[in-house]
């Protein structure tokens, strides 16, 4: 791991709670100060961080590609992605929706066949429901694991599907028919798959491209759509 990936994982380990100085960053990376002053210069430049006298501070949006920054510098993925809220990651996904012209419902709960579900985020925009599962954190992603994430995710979407209409899910798009639920995995960075078994697993930095384009393609996808007490499963 080089200097920049040392100091990059110090700056999103301290700026976990705020806004964080230059003279602390030196003491956790062990970079002299002076490579930690012009690294953040060029981080600022290159609009990654804030820079305000000795204190720096960065948003969300910016620990983000801070992390992935760090990941192409040669740290650790497990190492990095730790340092990353969970409610960080999620709220990033949920406001690039919300850009979108989408209703978001995140962590939405509900019943179905006795058992409980969660998702992380639904995006909602009819004829359209997003139903995304945030992996912030992708280590050893082989394709047994990638099957299983899938395959759990799909099970939580088709679950929504049969258990609609739902009291429980206050979401007003999903409440007609012909409604298309898709199932996709959101993670921190590319991996060797972007489709498993016709779900996408998008890199959060291609979020925005996925959502643009998904009308045009969204009948290659797995899908299931709403109509009325029952629904089908297409793709």
């Amino acid at each position: 791991m080089n200097i920049e990936a040392k100091m990059i994982i110090s700056l999103l380990k301290l700026t976990r709670e705020g806004p964080v100085s230059h003279e602390l960053i030196k003491r956790d990376s062990n970079v002299p100060l002076d490579i930690v002053q012009k690294l953040l210069k060029k981080l600022q430049n290159d609009g990654l961080v804030y820079v305000r006298g000795k204190i720096v501070e960065a948003s969300g949006l910016q620990r983000v590609k801070l992390a992935i920054l760090a990941l192409q510098s040669g740290a650790d993925l497990e190492q990095t992605s730790g340092f990353l809220q969970w409610k960080e990651f999620e709220s990033i996904a949920a406001i690039a929706f919300e850009r979108n012209g989408y209703r978001v419902e995140k962590n939405l709960r509900f019943k179905h066949a006795g058992r409980r579900f969660e998702i992380d985020i639904v995006g909602c925009r009819k004829p359209l429901a997003i139903c995304v599962d945030c992996k912030h954190w992708h280590h050893g992603l082989n394709q047994s694991t990638l099957k299983r994430i899938v395959e759990e995710q799909v099970e939580r979407t088709s679950a929504l599907a049969q258990s609609l209409p739902n009291p429980a899910v206050k979401i007003e798009c999903l409440s007609g028919v012909n409604v298309r639920l898709v199932p996709a995995v959101l993670s921190l960075i590319a991996g060797r798959f972007k489709f498993y078994n016709n779900v996408p697993v998008v890199p959060i930095l291609q979020l925005q491209d996925f959502i643009s384009q998904l009308p045009a393609y969204v009948d290659s996808l797995k899908h299931f759509q709403t109509s009325g007490p029952s629904f089908k499963i297409e793709s």
